[in-house]
């Protein structure tokens, strides 16, 4: 009897020995497995000619699967922060090992002859890719130069203009100051119109004029609004004593516990969980202020008062004995 097979690709043991292979199952499935993997073998064979760098991702570490081989293989190919595109699968592609394993499973799995060219790289492509390979960098780091010139200029613009802000607006500042030299209200008056024409020199900053301000004048001056006391409470500019130097008997008032006590809490608390209950209920008008004495409810044994049932009946008869030995005692006497 022929031994039991495993075939991969329809997930089936067979017998018939290698008469499986030619059976329109298993061709049909060699056919799908085959178009899963043709696309991104195409799409590799197009990076031969025109390599593509990039930056490094996380996505770059995908894998596809190498029928032939059995094994998955790396999509790209990464080193740094750089990844050339689809560059693990054509190194993978023009390998020997992957040649030879082609070359069995298309001899063990009976596949289309025509295909099996489709699915292997020679060394003349192989080291084509190298050189658009070798372009692919070039090209990426004379890209990577131009933005890096790009920000670079753009960087010195923007401190250029910082610097141009920052001087319009110190140089007014650099006139001497008033009191040594001129004192004259029109002095002032000149520099904070400078001021102002000067502030409008950049027109990108797009700011209001400012108006032209004469301190020194008598016909604006500046408005007292008045001391701020409150009557009857002082304070330290006035000649009070300070807080922390006033006796403890002026603060006892401030003290005082503010709101209610804990045990006024508790009583609160307690009629709330009384207002959820029912009103109708046994024993809710009952004033519970009232006194009442220890022997208001009648004994009923131990089984009221404190013990267990067997200590009533062992007391109960104990005693209905004694009072019976006694009776008979008094009797033969």
């Amino acid at each position: 009897m022929t031994p039991a097979q495993r075939c991969p690709l329809c997930r089936q043991t067979f017998f018939c020995g290698r008469g499986h292979v030619y059976s329109r199952k298993h061709q049909r499935q060699l056919k799908a497995a085959l178009e899963r993997l043709l696309p991104q073998v195409e799409a590799a064979r197009k990076a031969i000619r025109a390599a593509q760098v990039e930056r490094y991702v996380p996505e770059h570490e995908r894998c596809c699967w190498c029928l032939c081989c059995g094994c998955e293989v790396r999509k790209h190919l990464s080193h740094g922060n750089l990844t050339v595109l689809h560059g693990g699968l054509l190194e993978h592609l023009a390998s020997p090992e992957h040649k030879k394993a082609t070359n069995k499973f298309w001899w063990e799995n009976k596949a289309e002859v025509q295909m099996k060219e489709k699915f292997l790289i020679s060394p003349q492509e192989y080291a084509r890719f190298k050189k658009s390979m070798v372009k692919g960098l070039d090209s990426y780091e004379e890209k990577e130069d131009e933005v890096i010139k790009e920000m670079a200029a753009q960087i010195r613009e923007v401190e250029q203009s910082r610097q141009e802000v920052v001087r319009s607006v110190l140089e007014p500042q650099a006139v001497p100051d008033p009191e040594e030299g001129s004192s004259a209200p029109g002095s002032w008056k000149g520099t904070n119109s400078h001021v102002a024409s000067s502030s409008q020199q950049p027109s990108y900053l797009d700011l209001p004029p400012a108006p032209e301000l004469d301190w020194m004048e008598t016909e604006q001056p500046l408005t007292f609004i008045g001391h701020q006391d409150i009557p009857g409470v002082g304070n330290i500019h006035s000649g009070a004593t300070p807080p922390w130097m006033v006796q403890e008997e002026e603060y006892i008032s401030e003290n005082q516990q503010i709101g209610p006590s804990y045990e006024e809490f508790l009583k609160e608390k307690e009629k709330q969980k009384l207002k959820k209950l029912p009103p109708d209920r046994v024993g809710a008008n009952f004033d519970h202020s009232s006194s009442t004495s220890a022997g208001w409810l009648p004994s009923f044994g131990r089984v009221w008062n404190n013990g267990r049932r067997w200590q009533s009946r062992h007391q109960f008869k104990t005693e209905a004995a004694a009072r019976n030995k006694q009776q008979s005692y008094k009797e033969k006497s």
